[in-house]
């Protein structure tokens, strides 16, 4: 079927449209020039850059920059928008578009102006009418913030706090059960369990913190900064009143940068969060190769504990279960811990006035987000919450374990301490037996000081 196009134009000139597309020329331009990664820009950022088209319209309708009907329309066009299941279809752009992202902003424009005009009557135009007392300088970087802090506030954090409940859980239902520690993969003094968990919870419970942090910072908006910061055709109050309506729509609060400046020329508050959310990674990839590690075997590795079965683990070898849940959590892991290594790159690359790789920014910001608040609850529902200890497994070696007798140490000292361990394990003998043999300590004593339960 041939495609039917209608023509539209803009300040260079005439350009064929799509009939159905509700986007422009501007827009149209990009898909022409922007094809390099195949992959058009998150819905969560294009999201909040709708919504900050409907705070500012909202704005310019009430105070009277904008006549009435045409504020109007914006709004009723932005809400209607939001509420489209074929959101995405109307946002073709690709991420590797213009630095500042002006395509994606033009995009936004457009479709709101045509859906304003269609509506309305009246002649929207998506510059001098949507795009009032804004410039996809100021815009786009207030858009990554937003969809950055939405995201933290409704996904993340909450995924965050459910495995942390799930961890909880699991470490009181293992407080009873004791193990053998390991450094350097060796045989280490005895652990509990639920002292193993308290670490997982604690790495989660930091790494929770540096994103709340972060998420106030992102609530700081550089809107009203318009082309370089000077604020040029914002009309006086634009960005507290914009900030305002925001705070209202989403229910989260946020108000004008301090420098914006800083804001624009600059991306450091979204440098910080994605290192924050690579703290989170790299957490959340430690837990998962420890239950690797634990799940290990089940007759040639460690044993301790058994994952829930969740699918086949090989299409040659029958009845072999693999831990997948840790695995993939580990891959989105990695794939986090590279996103900030681009945030990083892109960082940098403020010049003067504007920093020019925000798209990419956003495109991985909000990447590392989803994967990580996902990754929470996969770790937690499939894989912790169900997973049952072998307490027969871990008391075997735990007896044997001849680093049981550090706890001699204070009686007997460390040379000698040492002497028994090596005997015990040469022999293969529990390290109590060989300690009667080699010292003047009683059996009952030494049932005392070697209990690994008074070790934890």
């Amino acid at each position: 079927m041939n495609q039917i196009y209608r023509t539209e134009h803009d300040s260079m000139g005439e350009v064929n449209v799509p009939e159905n597309a509700l986007y422009g020329a501007q827009t149209q331009r990009a898909v022409d020039n922007f094809s390099i990664g195949q992959q058009t820009m998150p819905d969560a950022f294009l999201r909040a850059l709708v919504i900050v088209k409907l705070a500012s319209a909202t704005t310019n309708g009430r105070t009277g920059a904008l006549d009435e009907v045409v504020a109007a329309s914006i709004e009723n066009a932005a809400i209607e928008l939001l509420s489209d299941n074929h959101f995405s279809d109307h946002f073709p752009v690709d991420v590797f578009q213009t630095g500042s992202g002006t395509s994606s902003n033009m995009n936004v424009n457009e479709v709101l102006a045509r859906m304003a005009s269609l509506a309305s009557g009246k002649d929207v135009s998506p510059n001098d009418h949507v795009n009032y007392g804004q410039s996809s300088n100021d815009v786009i970087p207030s858009a990554i913030h937003i969809a950055s802090a939405l995201d933290i506030h409704s996904h993340v954090v909450p995924a965050l706090e459910h495995l942390k409940t799930v961890l909880a859980k699991k470490a009181q239902d293992t407080h009873h059960m004791i193990k053998t520690g390991r450094t350097h993969l060796m045989d280490a003094m005895p652990v509990r369990f639920s002292q193993v968990i308290s670490g997982w919870i604690a790495q989660i419970e930091h790494a929770e913190s540096l994103l709340l942090f972060n998420q106030c910072q992102l609530q700081k908006l550089a809107i009203g900064g318009t082309a370089v910061g000077t604020g040029v055709n914002a009309p006086a109050g634009f960005a507290k009143d914009v900030c305002a309506e925001l705070s209202q729509i989403t229910g989260v609060v946020f108000r004008p940068t301090d420098n914006r400046f800083a804001a624009m020329g600059a991306q450091d508050t979204i440098v910080a969060t994605g290192a924050a959310l690579k703290t989170l990674a790299v957490a959340l990839m430690k837990i998962a190769n420890d239950l690797r590690w634990m799940n290990s075997g089940p007759l040639a590795g460690l044993g301790e504990i058994e994952l829930p079965a969740l699918q086949p683990g090989s299409s040659i070898m029958p009845g072999k279960v693999n831990p997948v849940i840790p695995e993939a959590v580990a891959m989105a892991c990695a794939q986090v811990i590279g996103n900030d290594t681009t945030i990083t790159v892109a960082g940098q690359s403020g010049n003067f006035e504007l920093n020019v790789m925000l798209p990419v920014m956003a495109s991985k910001i909000l990447d590392s987000t989803g994967l990580m608040a996902r990754s929470a609850i996969s770790l937690a529902d499939q894989a912790i919450a169900g997973f049952t200890v072998k307490e027969d497994v871990i008391k075997e070696p735990l007896a044997r374990n001849p680093v049981l007798v550090t706890a001699l140490n204070p009686v007997i000292g460390y040379l000698k301490a040492a002497e028994i361990a090596k005997k015990a394990y040469k022999e293969g003998r529990a390290v109590i037996d060989v300690a009667e043999e080699m010292t003047e300590i009683s059996r009952d004593e030494l049932e005392i000081l070697l209990d690994p339960a008074r070790l934890v």
